[in-house]
């Protein structure tokens, strides 16, 4: 599927957020000048081509108390990493993981996984999750835990687009 100017602008309106009213798509359609039925059948075709991956609340977990969040990360034998990586990916406690080019000799990490948590006991009851999972393929790991969020948003696409 190509996206024309108006998914782009339907992506740029909605990239931060629903309208929390009783119509959104309503709304949304009123801002762009464009059709109810029309906004909703272009969401639909891009979540079917999957340039829209879900639509969903996004909670805040610091505002849960999930003040323990680390970066987790592992020194993964290369011919395993493409295997055990979807599979590290798949737990339920894992919001985020890639597969990214090591940068020896200072850095030997090419798996990384977030792990949101109360405390840094649950998170680390994780990672050992993750070690276990890991197994020998696996030759060190690491947690970079957040001190301060600087910036957090989603991906965006700019208006220009």
């Amino acid at each position: 599927m190509t996206i024309d100017a108006k998914d782009r602008k339907i992506l740029s309106a909605t990239q931060g957020g629903l309208p929390l009213v009783s119509k959104p798509f309503a709304e949304i359609a009123s801002w762009l000048k464009m059709d109810e039925v029309d906004v909703m059948n272009r969401i639909t075709a891009m979540q079917k081509a999957g340039i829209v991956r879900r639509i969903a609340i996004a909670p805040n977990h610091y505002a849960l108390g999930m003040v323990a969040n680390g970066m987790s990360v592992w020194d993964v034998d290369d011919e395993d990493v493409n295997r055990l990586g979807p599979l590290v990916g798949k737990l339920d406690f894992v919001t985020h993981c890639y597969v990214r080019p090591r940068a020896l000799p200072d850095w030997p990490y090419n798996l990384f996984a977030m792990i949101h948590g109360f405390d840094r006991a649950s998170v680390e009851t994780h990672r050992n999750e993750i070690s276990d999972l890991l197994g020998t393929a696996c030759r060190g790991n690491d947690i970079l835990y957040s001190t301060r969020i600087l910036k957090k948003t989603g991906m965006r696409i700019s208006r220009e687009s």
